[in-house]
C-alpha cells in the first residue's frame, strides 16, 4: 500500500482535507514510492495560525535556550545520516556519495546558527548626546515561509530553518512535490526534538499551496529556490505584498580553462561540476570554455571523462551519476541538445537515450557534450538543468571574462589556471556572485552567504551566514534619555 504522507503542524502530524493525491515518483524506476496530499487554502490558513499563535512565546524564549533544540537536532541529524542519504537517494536519483555530502551541509548550517547569541547581537554608543544613549537591537520578523526545490531536498532548507526559528521566528516549510519524503523524515526528527507547538510546520502540496503562503498576510518573510521565472513571479508578487523575500532562481555557469592548468585535475573536477547530481544543482559547469591552446588537450580528456561515467541506480555504490528528476524533464534536456545542434552545434560525446540494464524504465541522460558552441546561440544562455555540458572557444582570458559578463546569469564562474595574476584579474572582473579558482563547484560554506547575482538572485539577504541573521531579524534602534538629580547638572 502506498503511503500518503500527512503534513506537520502544531508539533502533529495532520492530514489535510482535500482528497486530492500526488504521486511522488522513484526516477530511476519511474514506481510510485509515496503519495501527498494536495493541501488547500484552509490548510495553509489554519498553518500559518498555529505558527503565528507560536510567535509570542518563542520570541520571548532566550536565544541560547532556543538553539539548545538546534544542539539536539544536530546530534539526530548525524545519527540519521545514512538513512536519510538513502531517502534522498531514493526520490531524488543522486547517488549515496552526493546524498551524504547534501546532508554534511545541511549540518553544517545547523551548526553555525548555533552561533546566534553572538550573530544576533547588535551594538550601541553611549552619549551620542549629552545625557542620550542609542543601541541597534535585532528582532524577529515573525512567521516565515521556506518554498524548496528537488535538487537538494534537505540542504536547502537548512539556508533558511535553522537560522529563522534561533532568531525567534516560527517558520513553515513547502518542499518541492516531487521529493517530499527527506523533509518528511527530517520533521519527524524535529518532532524528536521537542520544539514548542507551532515553531516548525510542514506543508505538502502543490504550487498553489506556495502561492497562499506568500499571500498569506501573516507571513512576514519568504524564501525560495527554484527557476529564475518562477523566482522573479514570486519575489514580485512576495514583495508587492509587503514581505521580505530572497528568491535563488536559475544559472549558466562557465568554467574557464587556460592554457597552464592542470589537465588531469581539471577534466576530473570539471567532469564532477558538469555532471554530478546529473547536471541538476544550480552550481553545475554549464559552459567549458577554453583559452588558446587549452581547447585540443581539454577537449580529448573532458570526453574522455564524460564517455566513462558509471551511470545507474544512486543506492549502487560504484555508480558516479543517477537520472534526472522526471520524464518531463529528461524530454525536456534531450529537446535542448536537439535545439543546440539545429543552431550549429556538433555532439562530442552523446548521451541520448541511453538503456540502463535493469533501470529502463527510469529518467536516465548519459553525459552529454556539445562543441561548437556559439556563444551567440539560445543553448549558450539557456539553463538545461542536465548532464550536458557546452564546449566554447576563445583567445584571451578578457574574452572568457567578456563571455562570463554577457551572460544575464550571475551565480557561478570558475577559473582553471596556475597563473595568481591570471587568478586575481578573474575574481576582480567577472560579474558573479560566487568565483571559484582551481574548483568546479564553488559552494560556499556555511558561514559565508550563497551568493548569485543577475537573474540569479533576486532580494538582497542570501541565504546562510550573517546575511540569513540579517534576513530573518528586523533592526530596531532605540534613543533613550533618562533626567535624574545627576543629568540634570547637564
Amino acid at each position: 500500500m502506498i503511503e500518503t504522507l500527512p503534513n506537520y503542524v502544531n508539533q502533529q502530524w495532520v492530514y489535510p482535507t482535500a482528497s486530492e493525491k500526488i504521486d511522488v515518483l522513484n526516477p530511476t524506476t519511474d514506481e510510485v514510492i509515496s503519495q501527498i496530499p494536495a493541501s488547500s487554502f484552509t490548510d495553509v490558513d489554519s498553518t500559518v495560525q498555529a505558527a503565528q499563535k507560536a510567535l509570542q512565546e518563542w520570541r520571548e524564549t532566550p536565544a541560547t535556550d532556543r538553539i539548545q533544540y538546534l544542539f539536539r537536532l544536530k546530534q539526530l541529524l548525524e545519527e540519521n545520516l545514512d538513512s536519510l542519504a538513502q531517502t534522498i537517494t531514493i526520490e531524488c536519483g543522486k547517488t549515496l556519495a552526493e546524498s551524504k555530502g547534501e546532508l554534511r551541509r545541511a549540518i553544517e548550517n545547523v551548526e553555525v546558527a548555533c552561533g546566534i547569541p553572538m550573530l544576533m547581537q547588535g551594538y550601541n554608543s553611549e552619549d551620542i548626546a549629552k545625557g542620550i544613549d542609542e543601541t541597534m537591537i535585532r528582532q524577529p520578523v515573525g512567521v516565515c515561509a521556506a518554498i524548496t526545490p528537488f535538487n537538494f531536498p534537505a540542504m536547502i532548507v537548512f539556508w533558511f530553518l535553522p537560522y529563522a526559528i534561533a532568531c525567534g521566528n516560527t517558520i513553515i516549510v513547502k518542499p518541492s512535490e516531487k521529493v517530499p519524503n527527506t523533509m518528511q523524515q527530517i520533521f519527524q526528527l524535529l518532532h524528536q526534538v521537542g520544539l514548542p507547538k507551532g515553531v516548525v510546520n510542514l506543508l505538502h502540496g502543490n504550487a498553489e499551496v506556495a502561492e497562499a503562503l506568500i499571500d498569506h498576510p501573516q507571513v512576514k518573510a519568504i524564501s525560495f529556490v527554484g527557476s529564475t521565472p518562477v523566482a522573479k513571479q514570486v519575489y514580485a508578487r512576495a514583495t508587492a505584498n509587503g514581505k521580505r523575500a530572497q528568491c535563488q532562481g536559475g544559472a549558466k555557469n562557465p568554467i574557464i580553462i587556460m592554457p597552464d592548468a592542470d589537465l588531469g585535475m581539471t577534466s576530473q573536477i570539471t567532469a564532477d561540476s558538469a555532471f554530478g547530481c546529473a547536471g541538476q544543482r544550480c552550481l553545475a559547469a554549464s559552459i567549458a570554455v577554453t583559452v588558446g591552446e587549452a581547447k585540443s588537450p581539454f577537449t580529448d580528456a573532458i570526453a574522455e571523462q564524460a564517455s566513462t561515467r558509471v551511470v545507474g541506480n544512486g543506492l549502487d555504490q560504484s555508480v558516479e551519476m543517477g537520472p534526472v528528476i522526471t520524464a518531463e524533464s529528461k524530454n525536456r534536456i534531450e529537446n535542448q541538445i536537439q535545439l543546440g545542434l539545429e543552431n550549429g552545434a556538433e555532439v562530442l560525446v552523446d548521451g541520448r537515450q541511453p538503456k540502463i540494464e535493469r533501470f529502463e524504465k527510469g529518467y536516465f541522460i548519459r553525459p552529454t557534450i556539445l562543441e561548437k558552441v556559439s556563444p551567440d546561440s539560445d543553448i549558450a544562455h539557456t539553463e538545461i538543468f542536465g548532464p550536458v555540458l557546452s564546449m566554447i572557444h576563445v583567445e584571451t582570458i578578457e574574452d572568457a571574462i567578456e563571455l562570463v559578463n554577457s551572460s544575464r546569469f550571475g551565480n557561478m564562474a570558475c577559473l582553471f589556471t596556475s597563473s595568481g595574476a591570471a587568478a586575481r584579474q578573474f575574481r576582480y572582473q567577472a560579474h558573479v556572485g560566487n568565483i571559484g579558482i582551481n574548483l568546479g563547484v564553488a559552494a560556499p560554506m556555511a558561514f559565508f552567504p550563497f551568493s548569485g547575482w543577475g537573474d540569479s538572485f533576486f532580494g538582497d539577504m542570501h541565504g546562510q551566514g550573517r546575511d540569513a541573521v540579517e534576513f530573518f531579524t528586523q533592526k530596531k534602534v532605540v534613543v533613550e534619555r533618562w533626567f535624574t538629580n545627576w543629568s540634570r547638572k547637564f
